[in-house]
């Protein structure tokens, strides 16, 4: 696929398309006989886990060097693992952190509505 429906389907930017490509997360694409891009279901597959680690925190520097180590083949299945475990570890902090302060919102905004009930209360003048 070119790389405009690339794009489209894993929702980023052919530009960021690109940038991959060049710091070396994105494999460089096969190319076309017109000499386009030419992207396959595992790039999209590739793609999809990328956009994950992003989403948990990972830094492009990190992914940059989880992708090196994916290059390099099995003998690196070890410190990939151990990436994703440290990685795991830290988004699992960040969810209980994320869940503390969610409590903190709940309670918050229960105190609030009670406030608001109370004042709404024709007995209160």
């Amino acid at each position: 696929m070119k790389i405009s429906d690339f794009a489209q389907k894993t929702g980023v930017s052919a530009d960021t398309v690109r940038y991959y490509e060049r710091i070396g997360l994105l494999p460089r694409a096969g190319r076309d006989a017109s000499g386009h891009r030419d992207y396959g279901e595992g790039d999209l597959v590739w793609m999809a886990f990328l956009q994950r680690l992003r989403k948990t925190g990972m830094s492009i520097r990190d992914m940059t060097r989880y992708a090196v180590l994916r290059d390099e083949g099995d003998t690196t299945l070890q410190a990939r693992r151990d990436m994703l475990t440290a990685h795991r570890k830290t988004v699992r902090d960040q969810l209980t952190e994320l869940r503390h302060s969610l409590t903190a919102l709940d309670q918050k905004i229960r105190i609030y509505d009670a406030m608001i009930i109370q004042e709404k209360d024709p007995q209160n003048d």
